[in-house]
């Protein structure tokens, strides 16, 4: 035996029936609490996760023999990641299986909010027949701008190949990364250039409220705005505080920065948010399909397999 995992989300059962082709011993948990976890996590050599709780210091020193943390999905920002790295636990995580699920939601998105077809909807169903108020946008011609060019970011990219716009990216940690898909730019070209935003980068210290007021003052043109990364990387107020002002003509928001109910009712945004017909709401599902769901788990296992070859 290979050593054993404790799988503490929902995870496709191709990763459990994998895993144990592989010589693993895996204990198929979904609703194993926090606490409950604490108390049997030293048995384990692997954990594998999704968004249920944060695999902090306290959890890995309870499991004083791990060795990998599987995390289904893209992000990493419910792992103490340097904490992980100083204890020698491996870190896998899936931003491949669920790319796709996301360049399309993001695609889906903006196509919506450029031809209001939320608010037409809502009108129809209303008894209301307004061509001329729903009138819309072409996104051949225009500029997209995209922040974080990593896996989600290259799949919204080349999703739009297809309709004719200029698609420039921006991303702190990476150079010379241009392709056919999106040309390589500073972020003062970004601001000046924009017809369209979409962010596409990970939750640190460092993009926390990096969208706020003073960035989006900065923007030359008016944009669509779409955010499928984290909500706590833009301010709902500062986004809202636009839409007023009509430096932002549509937002499709998956993410939002405090997320679920009933904490999200309590948020002082919260109304006006709900009630802007210059708004798309989802749920935090942008990555989250029934394609996804399966391939995230074929992903993880993949990488575990990279960890422990199969003799």
């Amino acid at each position: 035996m290979k050593g054993k995992i404790l799988i503490v989300d929902d995870l496709h059962p191709i990763f459990k029936e994998s895993a144990t082709a592989m010589g693993f011993e895996v204990h198929d948990r979904p609703l194993i609490t926090r606490a409950e976890t604490l108390d049997v996590i030293a048995d384990y050599d692997g954990i594998a996760v999704r968004t249920k709780f944060k695999i902090d210091k306290e959890l890995m020193q309870a499991g004083a023999n791990l060795k990998f943390v599987a995390r289904a999905g893209a992000g990493m920002d419910n792992i103490d990641v340097p904490f992980a790295k100083q204890q020698g636990i491996e870190l896998l995580n899936a931003p491949e299986g669920n790319m796709d699920a996301v360049g399309e939601h993001a695609t889906g998105m903006l196509l919506a909010l450029m031809n209001n077809f939320r608010q037409a909807d809502i009108q129809i169903r209303n008894g209301v027949w307004d061509r001329e108020g729903n009138r819309g946008y072409e996104l051949k011609g225009k500029t997209v701008g995209i922040i974080g060019y990593g896996f989600m970011g290259q799949s919204f990219a080349k999703k739009l190949a297809g309709f004719g716009v200029h698609v420039i990216a921006y991303d702190k940690y990476k150079t010379g990364f241009s392709d056919e898909y999106a040309k390589e730019v500073s972020m003062e070209e970004i601001v000046k250039q924009c017809d369209v935003l979409s962010l596409h980068i990970p939750l640190t210290e460092e993009t926390r409220q990096m969208i706020d007021d003073e960035y989006l003052f900065h923007f030359r043109k008016p944009i669509f705005f779409i955010n499928t990364a984290r909500g706590e990387v833009a301010s709902v107020s500062a986004i809202l505080k636009a839409l007023d002002q009509g430096k932002i003509l549509g937002a499709g928001l998956d993410v939002l920065q405090v997320e679920k109910f009933p904490a999200l009712v309590e948020q002082d945004w919260y109304n006006e948010l709900k009630s802007s017909d210059k708004v798309i709401l989802t749920p935090h599902v942008g990555g989250w399909t029934f394609d996804s769901y399966r391939k995230i788990s074929e992903v993880l296992i993949d990488k575990l397999r990279s960890l422990y070859p199969v003799d």
